[in-house]
């Protein structure tokens, strides 16, 4: 039984069920017009609508404190059900001229609009988490140069130090030496609080002896597992799955049946799990950016998230991009609508 509770959790918090029948879908991405947070919206799941016409839907350079770009965007609803938290890679190569950042956004809303951020600057150290008594994931933070892709799942049995349960996992791929020639994306996590303002130090999910990046998370009910899809950026690249019973432990080393065979020898990267009310198996978006122009894709899998087949380009995105996908309810829906598709003053 207390696993099917979780599951019930994890299905909430990922896939934005709620009391309220399903209405539509937010597409939450980082622009591929430039690294900026963007919306679209739905009815279907598959066919979508830029709002603010695909433009930044925050002050790109007041949320991202350390580069003042955004990029990766993961959107949910937090564990209450009643606020929204979204996190994103602090990053801006247009400015910086290279693929290196140092941070990462955790950020709140009420209404989806209106968001606050928490900067974590990794460079700055132990003194920007919250568990100063923790062992450190390297003798050097200020060689930290690569924090990615951040997302996060509730986990209701994690304990804090005081004796109180349930935080937010927040994994993403970290690069500790770039100078280092033994140094390559591993995945870390750390834990969030309820706020979604304190973060704990990095911890290592797993190491497979090569670059991996680009995870996404989600338990699927049908095999009672948690599926973890990424990209491989080492060994036979591309996006692989691999399986745990446990959120911080157990990962399996990745299938062979990578399910972008279908795209050949085309480059695939950001993958982002979602369902679509109705049907009984699981879509996958990704973005293919080995093409001029990119695609970003939309697959089919099957309850047991195996089995992708029929990949089609989302429509009616300007710019679409690495970012998640989230159900709405009519108010919810409307209410970006309205917002999103007034006329600028």
């Amino acid at each position: 039984m207390k696993i099917n509770l979780l599951a019930m959790s994890m299905a909430t918090l990922l896939l934005g069920a709620c009391s309220d029948a399903t209405y539509g879908y937010l597409y939450c991405h980082m622009s591929d017009k430039g690294e900026w947070t963007a919306y679209a919206l739905s009815r279907d799941g598959l066919n979508y609508h830029d709002l603010l016409n695909g433009e930044a839907i925050y002050n790109t350079r007041e949320i991202n404190a350390i580069e003042g770009g955004s990029r990766d965007a993961f959107v949910a609803r937090a564990e209450d059900g009643k606020h929204y938290l979204m996190t994103t890679t602090d990053m801006c190569v247009a400015r910086s001229k290279v693929w290196y950042n140092y941070g990462i956004n955790l950020l709140t809303s009420d209404d989806l609009i209106n968001w606050k951020s928490t900067t974590f600057d990794f460079r700055k150290g132990a003194e920007i988490f919250c568990d100063p008594e923790s062992e450190d994931p390297t003798n050097d933070y200020s060689k930290i140069c690569r924090v990615w892709a951040p997302q996060f799942m509730w986990d209701s049995d994690y304990v804090w130090a005081d004796g109180s349960k349930g935080g937010y996992m927040v994994y993403y791929s970290l690069l500790l030496d770039k100078d280092n020639e033994n140094e390559y994306d591993r995945m870390y996590y750390s834990y969030a609080d309820r706020s979604f303002t304190k973060l704990t130090k990095p911890r290592v999910l797993f190491d497979w002896g090569y670059a991996t990046i680009d995870a996404d998370i989600n338990y699927v009910e049908a095999d009672g597992k948690y599926h973890m899809m990424i990209k491989k950026e080492g060994g036979k690249p591309g996006i692989f799955t691999s399986t745990s019973d446990k959120l911080t432990s157990g990962w399996t080393l990745p299938v062979d049946d990578d399910y972008v065979d279908f795209e050949g020898k085309k480059k695939c990267e950001g993958p982002s799990a979602f369902r679509i009310e109705g049907e009984e198996g699981w879509r996958v978006a990704y973005i293919e950016y080995s093409s001029r122009p990119r695609h970003y894709r939309i697959c089919k899998a099957d309850k047991y998230m195996r089995n992708f087949s029929e990949p089609q380009d989302i429509n009616g995105v300007t710019g679409p991009q690495h970012g998640s996908f989230m159900k709405l309810t009519k108010a919810e829906y409307d209410r970006l609508e309205a917002w999103g598709n007034k006329p600028k003053q």
